[in-house]
């Protein structure tokens, strides 16, 4: 080789050096000696994000949600209630003393009253119940009338968390909206230094979760702006969770071995955010991971090649708080498809953790489960 192939050559291996302050001196002399560039390389100390080629908000895509809401969830409830196990209900035979009674339905669905023989209740109305203990009660006495009136409700109930003054679980007797939810539940806590709210409830990534799927509602144009068109009516078992602005976790789900909240310090890396849940499980659809930023409701997603990063390829993706990141296990075509999935195991997972929480102090995390099949 020439005199000046081989200074590149002795120099090249100060560029190997993990030792950041050679560094700067290594380029310096590469320079000066003339060496051509090898190529664009993976430089792992490099603000990830930023390079020409790597992946930046521009690669994020809006998502718009809105039409996810459920049909009718703004019409109130005209059914009636339909009594549960768990419910109880408070019965009197008009015109005879002593036949006031407390009855609760029965983990078989039974209800047992005075002389009248136990009956299957579970899925009956109250005036259902009412003619059915007056016709049980028709071999003992002649006309018999009954008062009911339903005391508890156990078999249908919301689950209101979060940053509410009173967290927990409430009952449904009747039709409710997402804002009685909440006053039902003292409303926002309020800050004891400032008196507000704004500051401790984070309405960006506030939800509510309907038979284990995600439903967008715009809690930011609700309780700021007072948008009625984002009160809908809940349903039994639904989980209304507000959480907190000064949570500043990043949240790894899906196809890895051990999904999980990983807290952020100075900077999270996507990379960084994988090897904290233990890494990728077998078969994990890597090509397309998924990161989920902004409002839960209209979304900024991005999809990110892992491997091509993992090889050195592409630059690491630089996290931000509350960002979700979520590794399918097969491909989909659309990434309104990728966003509805990712938000329906976070916030199944979410709602998952914070009842076993609220169930028992001693409760460990819910691990979510992987969605194997096309949403409809």
């Amino acid at each position: 080789m020439d005199r000046r192939e081989r200074r590149c050559f002795e120099i090249e291996p100060f560029l190997r050096i993990p030792f950041q302050p050679l560094l700067p001196i290594a380029l310096l002399l590469a320079t000066a000696t003339g060496c051509a560039p090898l190529g664009r390389r993976f430089d792992p100390r490099a603000k990830p994000g930023m390079e020409k080629h790597g992946v930046g908000d521009a690669a994020f895509q809006q998502v718009s949600l809105h039409a996810l809401l459920p049909a009718g969830a703004l019409l109130r409830p005209t059914e009636l209630f339909r009594l549960g196990v768990g419910d109880l209900v408070e019965i009197e035979q008009l015109g005879f003393p002593n036949t006031l009674q407390l009855c609760r339905v029965m983990p078989d669905g039974m209800l047992y009253y005075h002389t009248a023989a136990g009956m299957k209740v579970t899925g009956l109305t109250l005036p259902d119940l009412k003619t059915q203990i007056e016709s049980a009660l028709r071999e003992y006495y002649r006309n018999p009338q009954v008062s009911i009136i339903l005391r508890n409700v156990s078999s249908q109930r919301i689950w209101v968390m979060g940053r509410v003054n009173t967290p927990g679980l409430y009952p449904l007797a009747g039709p409710t909206t997402v804002l009685e939810a909440i006053a039902r539940a003292g409303g926002l806590f309020a800050s004891r230094f400032s008196g507000t709210t704004e500051e401790l409830a984070d309405l960006r990534h506030s939800f509510v979760v309907r038979n284990g799927e995600y439903v967008p509602v715009d809690f930011l144009k609700l309780l700021r702006n007072g948008d009625l068109s984002q009160n809908i009516y809940l349903k039994g078992g639904d989980y209304v969770y507000l959480p907190s602005v000064l949570n500043s976790e990043v949240y790894v789900m899906g196809a890895v071995y051990s999904p999980r909240a990983v807290g952020f310090m100075d900077q999270v890396t996507l990379l960084s955010a994988i090897s904290a849940a233990k890494g990728l499980l077998p078969g994990a659809y890597a090509q397309r991971a998924v990161i989920v930023r902004g409002s839960l409701v209209e979304p900024s997603v991005a999809t990110v090649n892992v491997n091509r990063i993992m090889m050195g390829k592409d630059p690491d993706v630089a996290l931000e708080p509350r960002d979700i990141v979520w590794i399918p296990n097969s491909p989909w075509d659309r990434v309104e498809t990728y966003a509805k999935m990712a938000l329906n195991t976070f916030t199944r997972t979410v709602a998952a953790n914070q009842g076993a929480h609220t169930a028992s102090s001693q409760s460990g995390p819910v691990q979510p489960n992987i969605p194997i099949s096309s949403p409809q």
